[in-house]
C-alpha cells in the first residue's frame, strides 16, 4: 500500500494547463506531486479533506517589488495571503545590487520615491552583506523563505555602478557598455532570470528621490539593445520592460504603450534578444477599449511572426487611499511633483504658492493619464487628519464640495490637504475603471499575463496584491465570464512559461507541489473594497493591507504555509536561480 507525505482528497482539481477539472485526489512526497488519482487505498502522514473545494496551482506573480521586504517578511504579504506561491523581484529596473558600500544609503533613498518604500523600513531590515548581484542572491538565500523567489537583474543599479551618481544621465562610453554587458553576464551566471527596465522619459511617473528621472528613464534605446545582446548570446532569460518614448503625449499615456513608436521598439528588442519580452502594460480601460484591443491584435501579430512578446494585463481593481504626506504618483505632472517634493514643511509652503497652484490646476489632464482614470473630482474625503473644522466634508467628493462652495475641485482638495497638515485622507474610485466584459476579453488572449501587483511597493496608498482573489471571485464566480480552468491557466501556467519556471505553474506528477485549496463561494479580499492599516513593519511604521477569506490551505513545495488564513510558520520557499527550481 502506497504511503505519502500528504494527500489532498476529494477536491475539484484544476491542474492549470487549461484541461477540464475533475474531482480527485493529489498525493505529495518530498515536496513534489507524486500521484494524481488512483489513491483510494493510499495512506499519508497527513490528509486534507478538500471536499467541495477547489485545488489549483499556486499563483505566480511576475511583477513585484519585494526586494527589501523579503528580509523581514518571508511570505511576501500581502501576496502570500492571496494564493501566491512564487514571485519575481527586480522589476522596472529597480533594485539593490550591484551597490558599493558607500552608495547604500543613496540606493535606499532612491526607492523611497519611485516605489514609495519607507527608508527606515529598508535601513532597519536589510543586512547589506553584499556588493554584487550574486552576493545579494546569496543573502536572500540565507533568509527563511515562505514563498519561491526569482529575480530579474535590475538595470538601474548596474548602470549606476559603472557611471556613478554624477554621470547617471550620461551616455556610457563604448568601453563602459562592454563592462555593463559583462556585469549582466555575471548576474545571469549568479542566477538572474533576465533583466528589467523602466524607460518613461524626463517626466517619469516613478522618478528618483530628488525628483529627477531614474537612469533607465533616459537611457538610449541602443543601450537597451546592448543588454538584449547578452541574452541572445546566452540563449536564456527574459525581459520585463515599461517603455514610453520621450515624444509621447503624456495626456495619452495609456495609448502610448501600444503606440506605433513603442510597438516598433519592443519588436526590435524581442528580435535582438531572441528571448521573451514582457511588455508593461495592456489596460482594459472602460472608456477606451480600443487601446487594449489594439494591444491584443499587436501581440497576436508579433507571435505569428515569431516574436515572443507578451503583455502584462493590468486588470487589478484597486483604488488610491492617500494622504499627501506619502503620495507621489502624480510625478509625471511637473507642477505636482514640484509641490510634493521635499519635507512636509516644504510641501505646505508649496501649497501656499498661488502661481504653483494655478499650474497644478492646468496639469489635471496629466493626472488622469498617470492614474489611468482616477478622476480627482470623484475623490472622497474619508479622514480629516484631526482637524475638526473639516469634519463637515467627510464622505463628500471633491466635486460636491466644489459645487456647494463655488470653488475648483483641485483647490478644494489641496486646501484640505494644507489645513490638515497633509494628514487628511482621500479615497478614489477604481483607478483604472475596469469593465468585466473588457477585462475578460483581454485575458482571453494567450499572450496576456494577468497581474502587476507591485507587491511590496506603494503600500501607503494602494494595494494590488489581492488581484488573484479578486479576479477569481469577480470574473469566475460573480460574472461567469471566465472558467476556473481559464483563470488558473492565466494565473499560474502562463506566467510560469513566460518566466522560464518550466517545472511550476501546474499540478502534474513530478512538479513542485505549489498548491492552493479554496472555497470558491467564500473567496474574497478582506476587508472588501477597503484597506486595513497594519503597524507591522520592522521600523514600527504602518502599511495598508488586505487579507483574504476563503483560502483553506496554501502549500509551497509540499508544505502548508497558511491554513484558514493563518501562517503556520513553515518556510519551505526556495530561491529559484535562472528560473529553474
Amino acid at each position: 500500500m502506497a504511503h505519502y507525505d500528504l494527500i489532498i482528497r476529494g477536491g475539484r482539481v484544476i491542474d492549470g494547463t487549461g484541461l477540464p477539472g475533475f474531482v480527485g485526489d493529489v498525493a505529495i512526497n518530498d515536496g513534489r506531486v507524486a500521484r494524481i488519482d488512483g489513491l483510494k487505498r493510499a495512506t499519508a502522514e497527513r490528509e486534507l479533506d478538500a471536499s467541495g473545494l477547489v485545488v489549483a496551482p499556486g499563483v505566480i506573480d511576475l511583477h513585484t517589488h519585494y526586494d527589501a521586504q523579503l528580509f523581514f517578511d518571508p511570505y511576501c504579504t500581502i501576496s502570500g495571503w492571496h494564493g501566491v506561491t512564487s514571485v519575481v523581484i527586480g522589476n522596472c529596473g529597480f533594485g539593490f545590487a550591484p551597490v558599493r558600500p558607500e552608495d547604500r544609503e543613496r540606493a535606499m533613498l532612491r526607492m523611497t520615491r519611485n516605489e514609495a518604500i519607507e527608508y527606515d523600513v529598508m535601513a532597519s531590515s536589510m543586512p547589506w552583506d553584499w556588493v554584487t548581484f550574486g552576493e545579494y542572491l546569496a543573502s536572500l538565500e540565507r533568509q527563511p523563505l515562505g514563498i519561491n523567489v526569482t529575480s530579474l537583474c535590475p538595470i538601474a543599479p548596474l548602470m549606476l555602478y559603472i557611471l556613478g551618481e554624477d554621470r547617471r544621465y550620461e551616455e556610457p562610453t563604448a568601453a563602459e557598455v562592454v563592462e555593463m554587458q559583462r556585469l549582466l553576464h555575471v548576474a545571469m551566471d549568479a542566477g538572474a532570470c533576465g533583466f528589467s527596465i523602466q524607460k518613461l522619459g524626463f517626466d517619469s511617473v516613478q522618478p528618483d528621490y530628488d525628483g529627477g528621472p531614474m537612469p533607465t528613464d533616459v537611457m538610449s534605446d541602443d543601450l537597451i539593445l546592448a543588454f538584449a545582446d547578452v541574452l541572445n548570446e546566452r540563449g536564456e532569460g527574459w525581459i520585463q520592460i515599461t517603455y514610453a518614448p520621450f515624444e509621447v503625449d503624456k495626456v495619452n499615456l495609456a495609448e502610448s504603450v501600444v503606440g506605433e513608436t513603442t510597438m516598433k521598439f519592443i519588436e526590435e528588442l524581442a528580435a535582438r534578444a531572441g528571448r521573451p519580452v514582457l511588455h508593461n502594460v495592456i489596460i482594459p480601460l472602460a472608456e477606451a477599449p480600443e487601446i487594449y484591443q489594439r494591444g491584443m491584435e499587436w501581440l497576436a501579430d508579433c507571435q505569428g511572426r515569431g516574436l515572443r512578446i507578451y503583455g502584462q494585463g493590468d486588470h487589478v481593481r484597486n483604488w488610491f487611499q492617500l494622504t499627501y504626506e506619502h503620495f507621489n504618483l502624480w510625478d509625471s505632472a511637473p507642477a505636482w511633483k514640484e509641490c510634493f517634493l521635499g519635507s512636509d514643511e516644504e510641501k505646505l509652503a508649496h501649497l501656499a504658492d498661488a502661481d504653483l497652484r494655478q499650474r497644478m490646476i492646468a496639469e489635471e489632464p496629466l493626472l488622469l493619464s498617470a492614474a489611468m482614470g482616477a478622476s480627482l473630482p470623484k475623490f472622497t474625503l474619508t479622514k480629516t487628519g484631526g482637524n475638526a473644522a473639516l469634519d463637515r466634508y467627510v464622505g463628500q467628493s471633491m466635486r460636491e464640495i466644489a459645487e456647494a462652495e463655488g470653488r475648483h475641485h483641485i483647490d478644494v482638495m489641496l486646501d484640505i490637504a494644507r489645513d490638515s497638515n497633509l494628514k487628511a485622507e482621500f479615497k478614489s474610485t477604481f483607478v483604472k475603471a475596469p469593465k468585466a466584459e473588457y477585462t475578460a476579453d483581454m485575458l482571453s488572449s494567450p499572450y496576456i499575463v494577468p497581474g502587476i501587483s507591485d507587491g511590496g511597493a506603494h503600500t501607503k496608498f494602494f494595494i494590488g496584491g489581492a488581484y488573484p482573489t479578486d479576479l477569481i471571485r469577480w470574473l469566475v464566480r460573480e460574472e461567469g465570464l471566465l472558467t476556473l480552468e481559464q483563470v488558473h491557466q492565466k494565473l499560474s501556467y502562463l506566467p510560469a512559461q513566460v518566466a522560464g519556471f518550466t517545472d511550476r505553474g501546474a499540478i502534474r506528477v513530478g512538479a513542485p507541489a505549489d498548491i492552493i485549496v479554496y472555497d470558491l463561494e467564500e473567496l474574497r479580499p478582506d476587508p472588501d473594497f477597503d484597506y486595513d492599516q497594519a503597524f507591522d513593519l520592522p521600523s514600527g511604521d504602518w502599511r495598508r493591507i488586505q487579507r483574504a477569506v476563503g483560502y483553506r490551505w496554501t502549500i509551497v513545495n509540499g508544505v502548508v504555509t497558511f491554513e484558514d488564513g493563518k501562517c503556520t510558520g513553515a518556510t519551505p520557499g526556495q530561491l529559484i536561480r535562472q528560473g529553474l527550481g
